[in-house]
């Protein structure tokens, strides 16, 4: 594991360029393995979760050629191949249950490990997965310890309606559905920017899709797939960290954003704590004019929330960082996480910095902010933006803070210390074994 040390009481200043997004690059890795024709990727990200589905591709006898500094990605599975009883997909990271589409497609059978997870963010069912699996033709069963998925032979097209907007599930959908001879649409389905910048992949690759950025999508699947080179945008998740870090630290923070029709509802909640943003010329700036204060509401007795649903709601994942705004701005707000029951757990360790938060329920929290803060040591839970909200709430308090168990952060940010250095921050990674 390792720790984050961090001095802080210092505004962050300076420019940062924020890398990919984990849930788009993983997704379109996942998806390339349904062309047999060279890909090219740009903007990469060097993240652990990259080079282990990489080094499943090496594995499997695929052609990857990967120049970290760059970000640059060759791939050709022109001689891939898969043995059920030898290859293992990696079960401590959630996005290996989409490699099972391509490779049913490719080789009729996929093994999926029983057990796979991600962040602890509370239960996360694989049935709405299986379900679409099933949908399209696919037989599941249990292994020892594992899931065989079989495909007696081409999937079929279908009509699915998910019980929730799963960004996972949905992107399981599409790749089902770009090797189905016919038509599928998917009814409730995700629609967050990394969801729409893998599809605008799989068009590239030759996939007709319908409905980007709505809930509902249709997918024109059959076609034989072709290869090309894909750029990947900038991560509005990191956009919106570093924005965050400027504003509780009273820096001056500016962050590349070649999307900003990503931002008006963050926009608007950055504003309940004080906080503008501006979009200029491909890039986005935190100020805070005056001291961050929340915003009172209209409505007498009404506290101030922050409501994270599946997109276009404000983004479940980015609650954290705003959890951190929240402690620091002087007024009381709510947080309303509508996903995962198990992601707000770790505001207990807020309290170490001398934070007044209450949990309502498993669901909500309150914070009481403002009030005065001391440097601590806080554990951090494996969820990514939890570690980075602690180290938030750290950097803005002048003295030695102590994050441990930060490991997640790798999974998700390349090179965060070393961005974090360029602001300004005396920071450094402490491992121990």
């Amino acid at each position: 594991m390792s720790n984050l040390i961090v001095h802080g009481g210092t505004p962050l200043r300076g420019r940062i360029i924020p890398s990919a997004n984990k849930n788009a690059v993983l997704p379109v890795l996942c998806a390339t393995l349904l062309s047999d024709q060279p890909l090219k990727l740009l903007g990469v990200p060097d993240i652990t979760d990259v080079r282990k589905i990489l080094d499943i591709f090496r594995t499997l006898g695929s052609e990857v050629r990967m120049d970290h500094a760059s970000g640059v990605l060759e791939l050709h599975h022109q001689n891939t191949c898969f043995d059920p009883t030898r290859h293992h997909l990696p079960e401590e990271m959630r996005s290996s249950i989409m490699l099972v589409p391509p490779l049913l497609a490719r080789f009729g059978v996929a093994r999926l490990e029983d057990n796979v997870k991600g962040c602890t963010l509370g239960v996360r069912e694989i049935d709405p997965h299986v379900e679409v699996f099933q949908q399209f033709g696919g037989r599941v069963e249990r292994a020892e310890g594992s899931l065989l998925v079989h495909s007696p032979g081409r999937l079929r097209p279908t009509q699915h309606w998910l019980d929730y907007a799963s960004v996972t599930t949905t992107e399981n959908f599409v790749l089902c559905a770009a090797v189905a001879e016919g038509t599928s649409t998917l009814t409730n389905a995700a629609s967050e920017p990394h969801v729409q910048e893998f599809c605008r992949f799989m068009q590239m690759l030759g996939v007709p899709i319908e409905g980007l950025g709505t809930s509902r999508i249709t997918v024109h699947g059959g076609a034989r797939l072709g290869g090309g080179e894909f750029r990947f945008d900038e991560d509005f998740h990191e956009i919106t960290t570093f924005l965050a870090l400027g504003a509780i630290t009273g820096g001056d923070v500016v962050v590349r954003n070649s999307a900003p029709d990503n931002f008006p509802l963050i926009d608007r909640t950055f504003a309940k704590f004080g906080v503008k943003i501006t979009h200029e010329d491909g890039w986005s700036r935190a100020s805070v004019p005056g001291e961050l204060r929340v915003q009172t509401p209209f409505t007498s007795n009404v506290l101030t929330k922050v409501e994270a649903a599946p997109w276009p709601y404000f983004p479940v994942d980015l609650l954290p960082i705003f959890i951190a705004l929240g402690v620091r701005a002087q007024g009381n707000t709510m947080f309303w996480n509508k996903v995962y029951d198990g992601a707000l757990g770790w505001t207990g360790e807020l309290s170490k910095f001398g934070a007044h938060v209450f949990s309502s329920d498993p669901h909500r929290l309150i914070t009481f902010g403002g009030k005065p803060l001391s440097p601590a040591v806080v554990e951090s839970p494996y969820i990514i933006r939890v570690a980075i909200a602690l180290f938030m709430v750290a950097a803005s308090i002048e003295g030695r803070s102590e994050i441990r168990n930060a490991t997640p952060i790798r999974r998700a940010h390349p090179h965060f210390v070393e961005n974090l250095r360029s602001l300004g921050v005396q920071v450094d990674w402490q491992n121990e074994e």
